[in-house]
């Protein structure tokens, strides 16, 4: 990728007699083969910087295809002004080619590690920090390619040099654009995969060191700053646990029991005055001190307007409290959970204190779990459901943005029993107003009556859900047999009611080639954190 933006500034500078020098006989073929070889590690380290911009940019600020573009797009344009700047160095490439090595490796492996800490004690910055670090690593990864293809040029032929040096140059983005999701994401995380790659980067410079070393003019100055980066980087690895666990401490603002990284998510479980929060991405799901107002909500509405359920089926809702309340109702026969990331159920299968929490939900002979895509599994699924309750998280991306969709609802429309009923958690009508009443405008074109109701869980402010269904709807009564904390008779009547700042507005269904409601979401959802 890299070699494709400079291959045109080569053959503009193929008058400079003075780039030859440094492919002496002292260094021959073990200089074209180590400079080969560090064009594939170049490559790869190039790119795991880009995609780490990108996680990073999708985990704390949201709407993946947004960030991911601007980031690619920055990035790239950054290299073309770093293919640029590589026509003003004339002298002495392998010490610049070094140089560069060493300030990408420390810059591009340190990045991780400074947007980490910056986002949890100066947040207001973060993007201003973000993009001037993706500019700084594309201009230095730019000029590393030219200045590799000009110091190889002697021994070979035009042809055969951008031949070889986009071979390799190929090969090294095609390795780590594997590697980063399959095995560097899941098992090392973001910011060891940074220092890890800052390390090969000042490898390189300590290899390229060796090689010339015989036109090297300042070689113990050189080897002393590669082998401190080397240092530094990897006192960084080795500490990343303790680094991630203080910006966390510091962004959550309490006692972190739990942290991992998952091949879908971060989650981390906090405790403080024996509440138990969860977080994944950095969002609250719940705190134990309220959770139960937010759960009562979501089910037993839908469970006691079905009136007869026993096949219930729960898409998302991994921590169980969904389950809990389903299970409350004494005719229910089976429960199917869908939840994609395995590690989730796991934890609340097994922690101890999370499986209070639950009343051991998960743990119930009636109930199944399915680790899965929502989405994917509907589309396979032949069963039919009575009940079906979307507990899953907030549209903050266009990953889960399809869960949102005209496809979606058609997908679980038939999956639903001809007397069945769903309900879907959506947002806060009163902060994200628009965004609630696209999740009902986009059921009632997806062929469903809908009814939207809302109720005050304090950790998230006026929360709103949405019932779909064919048949006709009645707001049902709470009988005594059903034991709540939260809800009453009378407040489940009040749910349906909305005041004036709630009232329904005029919006777009929210449809899988153009997800309006991931834009709607960050947009009012952003609007509400500057406040």
């Amino acid at each position: 990728m890299a070699a494709v933006i400079v291959a045109r500034g080569v053959v503009t500078r193929a008058d400079r007699t003075n780039d030859y020098e440094y492919m002496n006989t002292n260094t021959g073929r073990s200089a074209e083969f180590a400079l080969l070889v560090s064009v594939f590690v170049v490559a790869a380290c190039g790119l795991v910087y880009e995609l780490i911009a990108g996680a990073l940019a999708s985990y704390l600020l949201g709407d993946s295809v947004l960030q991911f573009s601007t980031i690619i797009g920055c990035y790239l344009f950054a290299m073309g002004i770093g293919s640029y700047l590589s026509r003003f160095v004339d002298e002495h490439l392998p010490e610049h080619f070094i140089r560069i090595e060493l300030l990408v490796g420390l810059v591009g492996g340190l990045m991780p590690v400074a947007l980490f800490l910056m986002n949890a004690w100066a947040p207001a910055p973060f993007r201003v920090a973000l993009y001037g670090l993706v500019l700084v690593i594309g201009i230095l990864v730019g000029l590393e390619i030219p200045l590799v293809m000009r110091i190889l040029r002697r021994n070979y032929a035009l042809k055969d040099l951008v031949s070889q040096v986009l071979t390799f140059d190929y090969l090294g983005a095609l390795a780590v654009s594997v590697a980063f999701p399959l095995l560097l994401v899941p098992h090392l995380g973001l910011m060891r995969s940074g220092l890890l790659f800052g390390c090969l980067n000042a490898a390189v410079a300590l290899w390229a060191l060796w090689v010339f070393r015989g036109d090297i003019r300042f070689r113990r100055s050189l080897m002393a700053w590669s082998l401190a980066v080397i240092a530094v980087l990897a006192a960084g690895f080795v500490g990343a646990d303790s680094i991630t666990q203080f910006a966390e401490d510091r962004l959550y603002g309490r006692r972190i029991v739990f942290a991992q990284t998952t091949d879908y998510q971060r989650i981390v479980l906090t405790e403080s005055a024996g509440v138990t929060r969860l977080y994944l991405n950095g969002n609250l799901q719940f705190s134990s001190r309220d959770e139960y107002r937010y759960h009562e909500a979501l089910v037993h509405p839908v469970m006691l307007a079905q009136g007869a359920a026993r096949k219930v089926l729960v898409l998302g809702g991994g921590d169980g409290m969904a389950v809990r309340e389903i299970l409350k109702h004494a005719g229910v026969e089976q429960v199917t959970l869908v939840d994609l990331d395995a590690r989730m159920t796991q934890l609340f299968t097994e922690r101890e204190s999370l499986v209070r929490l639950n009343q051991g939900a998960l743990n119930s002979p009636k109930v199944k779990v399915i680790n899965a895509d929502a989405f994917r599994w509907l589309e396979t699924n032949r069963d039919f459901f009575d009940v079906v309750i979307v507990d899953l998280p907030d549209p903050t991306n266009y990953s889960i943005g399809k869960l949102y969709t005209t496809a979606f609802y058609g997908l679980l429309d038939r999956s639903l029993s001809a007397s069945g009923f769903a309900v879907v958690q959506t947002t806060s009508p009163l902060y994200a107003r628009k965004s609630f009443w696209t999740v009902v405008t986009t059921i009632e074109a997806s062929g469903f009556r809908a009814t939207p109701y809302h109720a005050l869980v304090p950790s998230f402010g006026d929360w709103g859900y949405v019932v779909a269904h064919r048949r006709p709807w009645r707001i049902p009564k709470l009988p005594d047999t059903l034991v709540t904390r939260f809800l009453t008779p009378a407040g489940v009547v009040g749910m349906f009611d909305f005041p004036a700042d709630m009232q329904r507005v005029d919006t777009e269904a929210n449809h899988l080639n153009h997800q309006r409601l991931v834009q709607l979401f960050e947009e009012e959802w952003g609007r509400v954190g500057q406040e």
